[in-house]
């Protein structure tokens, strides 16, 4: 088998993104410059578990799509043949487990070194919250929640994972609360949103048997609530460069000019019904973010 359809079913680019970049930021904002020591090992291990984590989920969400992704993806790596289900099922299993492994050896490391496993203990327990919004999510269980096939709620769910990567990163380094994670963490709560809300506009034609907010209420007033909480993480992101709040310091806003351009630009291709290329620059625009809150934590300015 070719590398390339699990890299696809994986979704490298993206599982690589939250796991190494994700994590690794929110120690960085947190400590305000690399990690050291036993932190620097748990937030390998960290990285690593989030990263296998999200690889488990998104191949766990096309197995749970075939049928889906039958019509709007046929490309994708399970209904092309690519990948079989079976082997497709021993990935995810192989992922989960990876990503179990990990956290435990991060536990283990902060148990038996200088950090101490009371201050450990906020990052288990965001990893558990990522671990219940999974089962919630994709479950066909009677005990889900079934959010996938809920719309907005689903939406949410994904976000709000997508966000709590920065949280565990910072909490890895024993600082679950710092201002500057959790500024990042609400950047990209609400560009995930955004972007989930138009990729259900996307496929419109294919959600049988889903709830999606475009289903219930229709493309445009989907596009449009897009845009409207795309707004609201425009004013997240500039938000922590106020003066007054000193999160970050104010002239450090120009780092993330480039980002706010880009999140602009996105008006026009929604209100245009161009649903594919809208989420792809509200997803450039926040890997533009990100890269700018890492050069402002790591740089002395």
């Amino acid at each position: 088998m070719r590398l390339h359809p699990w890299m696809a079913l994986f979704r490298a680019g993206n599982s690589f993104t939250a796991g190494i970049f994700g994590v690794l930021l929110g120690a960085i904002l947190a400590t305000r410059g690399v990690p050291e020591g036993d932190y620097a090992l748990v937030t390998i291990f960290h990285s690593i578990s989030v990263m296998t984590f999200m690889s488990s989920w998104n191949a766990l969400n096309d197995l749970m799509d075939i049928e889906i992704d039958s019509f709007n993806r046929p490309e994708r790596p399970i209904p092309s043949g690519e990948i079989q289900v079976k082997h497709a099922k021993i990935g995810i299993y192989l992922m989960g487990a990876s990503s179990l492994f990990s956290i435990f050896l991060a536990g283990y490391i902060s148990w038996s070194g200088e950090i101490g496993i009371d201050s450990w203990i906020p990052a288990l327990v965001i990893w558990v919250v990522a671990l219940a919004l999974l089962f919630h999510y994709e479950s066909p269980s009677k005990f889900s929640l079934k959010m996938k096939d809920k719309g907005l709620p689903g939406n949410f769910a994904i976000s709000l994972s997508v966000g709590l990567v920065f949280i565990f990163g910072a909490a890895g380094v024993s600082e679950p609360l710092d201002p500057r994670a959790w500024a990042v963490f609400f950047v990209g709560f609400f560009y995930n949103l955004s972007r989930e809300i138009v990729k259900d506009v996307e496929d419109l034609g294919g959600d049988k048997g889903r709830n999606t907010y475009a289903i219930s209420r229709g493309p445009e007033k989907a596009r449009f609530l897009a845009w409207i909480v795309l707004i609201i993480g425009l004013i997240s992101l500039l938000f922590p460069f106020v003066p007054s709040i000193g999160i970050f310091t104010d002239w450090h806003v120009a780092f993330v000019i480039p980002a706010v351009v880009t999140l602009l630009l996105v008006k026009p291709k929604l209100f245009a019904a161009e649903d594919r290329a809208a989420q792809k620059m509200i997803k450039m625009s926040m890997q533009l973010c990100l890269v700018a809150f890492l050069v402002i934590s790591i740089i002395p300015l």
